[in-house]
């Protein structure tokens, strides 16, 4: 049997109603300390151990919130996919992947405070083709078709297994559609997105230092009819 992406059992506990609650207050505490320019994971794990806070509950806060200063920042770089009719993308390959797999695999998906959505799969080196992986480019080359992109780049992370498999995937599947597509595989794609513009990401950090970027997964999201969670 093939495991979801990003599912753990004990989520149905971790995310019952009563325990969204809890992590909202969590959250307003976070977000004031934040704001006060503590580190993020600092506060994290101290407004964590106070309101006994699993690892997952600490991970979907953190990756749900941002200083007010942040949230600015990127709204004032985002742009609508109906401005990228023959331009050029720059895709975070695996993040936005495993993203849309997570969302075909019915597991939990966050809406976080930059309008970003964003999930609980942890990367961490290892990455595996799942049956939802094929259904994840199509829904993503498809929508860039849609908008007009001309050219379309993806970096993968070269450390990351499979990322070979990965890239030979999205290019047989590449040929369905009209897009150019330039694949790559880097040691830090992150990197590589600094200073682009017409970025395809939800990694924090990207957004913080590229030029411009279309929060493309969570029209998908939309698209779907899913709900995803709101923790702040």
């Amino acid at each position: 049997m093939n495991a979801k992406r990003g599912f753990v059992p004990e989520d149905e506990k971790f995310f019952s109603v009563q325990a969204i609650e809890t992590m909202r207050t969590a959250s307003r505490h976070i977000l004031y300390l934040i704001n006060e320019g503590y580190d993020i994971k600092q506060a994290s794990t101290f407004v964590g151990n106070h309101f006994l806070l699993s690892d997952r509950q600490r991970l979907a806060i953190m990756r749900s919130v941002a200083t007010d200063e942040q949230i600015l920042g990127r709204k004032e770089k985002l742009i609508d996919t109906s401005t990228l009719k023959g331009h050029e993308v720059w895709i975070d390959g695996f993040n936005i992947v495993i993203t849309l797999e997570v969302m075909l695999s019915d597991s939990l998906l966050f809406e976080c405070m930059d309008g970003c959505i964003r999930d609980l799969a942890a990367l961490r080196g290892t990455y595996r083709i799942i049956p939802e992986t094929s259904d994840a480019i199509r829904l993503l080359l498809g929508e860039l078709e849609t908008a007009g992109v001309k050219k379309v780049n993806i970096y993968l992370d070269e450390p990351v297994s499979n990322s070979g498999r990965l890239k030979t995937l999205i290019a047989e599947i590449g040929e369905e559609y009209a897009l150019e597509l330039d694949i790559q595989i880097c040691k830090n794609p992150d990197r590589e997105l600094f200073g682009k513009e017409n970025v395809v990401s939800s990694d924090s950090v990207v957004l913080d230092h590229c030029k411009s970027w279309i929060n493309l997964t969570s029209g998908l999201v939309q698209k779907t009819g899913k709900r995803p969670i709101q923790v702040w």
